[in-house]
């Protein structure tokens, strides 16, 4: 006996262990189940015989008829299509074995092993070793080259049963035995490829003989597949046998391969044209998403643009509310919308570079660019509104400040000027006395004293209302209106007061007697009363101040006007005492005092009464100081709250942005692994925004508060919002590089140590870190990597693996010329930007050494559902695509003008050639 074991070491191990346990679990199913030899007698006899006929010649009985071996190589030839070895005529045992043999080295030069098969078995008529034989001959020759989505030769057979028979009620494919005793399965195969030979509907699952005798008749008398099983057997068979039944159904399989090769072409173009529709709705969202947020921006802008006034403060703190709400509520979400946007546009560009199909071109004015430009204008418009926003509070505060300084200025000099001009028109001195006389010019000339203290209010009255036309006060017409009375009052007056005067010179020299002491009272208390009323209306001044340092500097201020109060208090005692002396003098003298003073308005009571009130006014400014002075420490407390996060946000940002521009150079392991340690490192990221929310929060208290300026921190809320909105966006375009590159890998068939290599090379020559490479860079990195003009065309004619091609390229001499290397750019920078992307680098590269299905692929699919016509039909569609694919075609297939067209004839070649072009789709 001779062992074919050793004779096939040529072949491969994963073949033979195959084959091997083939015939191993054959020869325990023979041993579990005498029965089953019936049927595979019976099977493989007519299986034998439906390639023997074609010879002229059949077999009656397996196990005799291939004792002598020439029909065993006439088999062969038959279904191999070979000529073997002339076999040998005589009629010797010797001859026998020989002829056998020659059978047995041509089935083991097919890769199989024959593991305890000898021509001596064979010879002798041993029936278990035929069927062993004949069973190894039906795996080779009718079943190993079926295969489905790349499975085994018996799974993919299966599949083919299950596909074939999913839309049949009763029948469930799962096995080769069970699943076939009823009959249905056989009808169903039969039906689904041949429905006018068979009426299904009418079959009974309770009467499997019947389904049985139809099928193997109908396949027999129509399908020229002999009949190989008996449904008696099978029904009466607890377990039918597998490989009896595989036998059979693999006759169906090839019966209908025509069929299955259109199923196949139908399955490319159903492939193409689910990429294609994916493609259009992902641009079709693109649009939609960069529409709506063109339109939010165009909206947005003249918002943020519009710089009218308000007139009070509570509307423009309104306008810094809205402004708040709009950067807390408003913006973020559209800052997610133009990552996600970005986003979704490199998908799509990869999607569509890796189905081979033409870039995306957005519709005018829709690109990327554009909408960056946009953002760009709307973050101007947003900072200025933000910049005049502030300005413009701090000139209302201001404005209200100075409205209300000069009223209370103005209502003080209107009270002091009050019968001014009545007092300096009266002719009293005419008919007085000469003591009149001279009191009344004492009088006059305390009166100018008190005109002339009077001087710097009146300015400071002018130099308000000419601050408050400067900036812009929406009430100047009524402030310059009462200011230039003033101020015309005031000219009046000193005319006035001069005429006066004058007249009172003229009558001076009549009047000889003076009252010194009256006059000494007036001239003091004239000084003192302009001081405690100038002290009053310090006191009861308003100020504004923005910092610690500017209350601290008014209560120094204060307490310096509060030392001065015991000189003032002497001072008032001394000039209470003249008027004492008065009344001592005019007591001991007995004079009859008119009970005022001749000289002055200003009498003691009114001295004491001022001071008194500025008494009680000094502790009141005390508490106003004080008040003012815990304001600004909470204030200060605030700056430091703020400056202290924000500290600590502003490096925390600037370390993940240096970390992911790190990580995004230094990526180890897999690209999954990548992706999950990023996603990982993204929620890291998330998990931080309460820190930012905190910081938001105070923000607003300060805002609030009207703090303009923070000299604890350099930071402020506007930079680390784009910090924080560019982290973010960072680390989503990091995470879709890294999708990106796993699409790439999967439709390109790149294996993780190419994505390395091609990672390491780019990161070698991006020596800034950029994420890009400029074009000396990108062409050293290509040299690097063996890439040569002079092979490209031959490269690119045809497919090689990474290795080879890197070998022939670096064997002729690793040059790129000018020509090859601007047709390069012209690929990875299509919009002459001067710089490579990464994605953009390891599409090149896997394009180069990769193939995709093209047009001609497309074709040559469509030609075979046309049953190899120039043109194809709706109905040929619709009966071989699924219902949203075929109208698919059809809405988008022009009409076949072709001279050998048919009514309704379709298009599909400029149809296939459109999808990888230029197209209107």
């Amino acid at each position: 006996m001779v062992d074919y074991h050793a004779a096939n070491n040529q072949h491969s191990a994963g073949g033979a262990q195959t084959y091997m346990e083939q015939e191993n679990d054959w020869d325990r199913d023979l041993l579990l189940d005498p029965a089953w030899e019936k049927q595979q007698r019976k099977t493989f006899t007519a299986w034998c015989n439906s390639h023997l006929r074609k010879a002229g010649t059949q077999i009656e009985n397996i196990e005799e008829d291939f004792r002598d071996g020439l029909k065993l190589m006439l088999l062969l030839e038959v279904i191999s299509g070979e000529r073997l070895p002339k076999p040998e005529r005589g009629k010797m045992r010797v001859h026998k074995i020989n002829n056998v043999n020659k059978a047995l080295d041509f089935i083991a030069s097919k890769g199989v092993k024959l593991v305890s098969i000898g021509a001596e078995e064979i010879v002798d008529g041993n029936a278990k070793m035929t069927l062993g034989m004949i069973w190894t001959i039906i795996l080779r020759f009718a079943i190993q080259d079926i295969s489905v989505e790349e499975t085994s030769a018996k799974e993919g057979l299966l599949l083919w049963c299950q596909r074939k028979t999913a839309p049949y009620k009763n029948v469930n494919v799962q096995n080769f035995h069970i699943s076939w005793k009823d009959g249905l399965a056989f009808n169903a195969l039969i039906h689904r490829h041949r429905p006018e030979l068979i009426d299904y509907d009418k079959l009974r699952k309770d009467d499997p003989v019947t389904n049985l005798n139809n099928a193997f008749e109908v396949a027999e008398k129509y399908l020229d597949i002999p009949k190989m099983l008996d449904a008696e057997d099978i029904v009466g068979t607890l377990r039918p046998d597998e490989k009896a039944i595989m036998t059979y159904v693999s006759c169906f399989y090839h019966a209908f391969s025509g069929a299955q090769k259109a199923e196949t072409a139908a399955n490319r173009i159903c492939k193409v044209l689910a990429v294609n529709q994916e493609n259009e709705h992902l641009m079709e969202d693109y649009e939609k998403l960069a529409s709506d947020l063109l339109e939010w921006i165009r909206r947005t802008i003249p918002w943020l643009e519009n710089r009218a006034p308000e007139k009070t403060m509570a509307e423009m703190q309104q306008k810094l509310e809205d402004f708040r709400d709009y950067r807390r509520v408003h913006k973020p979400p559209k800052v997610q919308e133009k990552c996600q946007l970005e986003i979704n546009f490199n998908t799509l560009q990869t999607k569509l570079r890796l189905s081979n199909r033409p870039a995306f071109m957005p519709s005018e004015g829709r690109m990327v660019s554009d909408i960056n430009g946009a953002w760009h204008a709307l973050e101007g418009a947003e900072k200025g509104y933000e910049e005049w926003l502030l300005n413009e509070i701090r000139r209302l505060e201001r404005l209200d400040h100075l409205a209300e300084k000069f009223r209370q200025k103005a209502a003080i000099h209107e009270s002091w000027t009050d019968g001014k001009e009545a007092m300096l028109t009266q002719k009293d001195y005419e008919t007085a006395s000469l003591s009149e006389v001279k009191a009344l010019l004492r009088k006059h000339e305390a009166f100018e004293s008190d005109l002339a203290a009077h001087q710097d209010r009146v300015e400071q009255i002018a130099a308000i209302a000419q601050e408050l036309n400067e900036l812009d006060y929406y009430d100047s017409p009524s402030v310059n209106a009462r200011c230039q009375n003033i101020c015309q009052q005031w000219d009046v007056l000193g005319s006035l007061t001069q005429s006066r005067k004058e007249s009172l010179e003229r009558t001076e020299k009549q009047l000889e007697s003076i009252d010194e002491l009256y006059l000494e009272y007036a001239k003091r208390a004239a000084p003192f009363n302009n001081w405690i009323e100038g002290a009053m209306e310090d006191l009861q001044d308003m100020f504004i101040v923005h910092n610690i340092e500017e209350i601290q500097g008014l209560i120094t201020a204060h307490e310096q006007f509060k030392s001065t109060l015991p000189e003032a208090n002497k001072e008032r005692k001394a000039i209470q005492d003249i008027q004492a002396e008065v009344q001592k003098i005019a007591q001991y003298n007995g004079i009859k005092l008119s009970g005022t003073n001749p000289y002055t308005t200003i009498t003691p009571e009114s001295i004491d009464s001022k001071w008194e009130q500025a008494q009680l006014l000094v502790p009141q400014r005390d508490q106003a100081l004080q008040e003012e002075l815990s304001k600004q420490q909470s204030n200060d407390h605030l700056r430091r709250k703020f400056a202290t996060q924000a500290n600590i946000v502003g490096p925390w940002i600037q370390t993940k942005m240096e970390e992911i521009g790190r990580i995004s150079i230094e990526m180890n392991g897999t690209l999954e692994d990548q992706l999950t340690n990023l996603r990982e490192y993204e929620q890291s990221i998330i998990d931080y925004k309460p820190n930012i929310d905190q910081l938001e929060g105070d923000h607003q208290l300060i805002q609030e508060a009207l703090i303009f300026d923070n000299k604890y921190t350099a930071y402020t809320m506007e930079h680390l919002r784009v910090g924080w909105e560019q982290l973010l966006t960072t680390i989503a375009r990091t995470i879709n590089e890294i999708e990106n590159q796993i699409l790439t890998r999967d439709a390109k068939g790149i294996s993780q140590e190419q994505l390395h290599e091609y990672r390491a090379s780019f990161n070698h020559f991006d020596k800034d870190h950029s994420g890009a490479l400029m074009a000396e860079e990108f062409k050293a990195c290509l040299i690097s990597l063996g890439y040569d003009v002079e092979n490209d065309k031959q490269k690119r004619s045809g497919q090689m693996a990474t290795d080879d091609f890197r070998a022939l390229l670096i064997s002729t001499g690793n040059s790129l010329g000018d020509a090859e290397f601007a047709r390069i750019m012209g690929i990875v920078d299509p919009n002459n930007s001067g710089a490579v992307t990464f994605q953009a680098f390891i599409d090149f590269m896997s394009r180069e050494t990769t193939d995709t299905d093209t047009a001609d692929q497309v074709i040559a699919s469509f030609k075979i559902l046309a049953g190899d016509k120039n043109f194809i039909t709706a109905e040929e569609l619709r009966r071989e695509l699924p219902p949203d694919q075929a109208e698919y075609c059809i809405a988008r297939m022009a009409p076949y003008t072709g001279p050998d067209g048919a009514p309704g004839a379709l298009d599909y070649m400029s149809f296939s050639t459109a999808l990888y072009g230029e197209s209107d789709l």
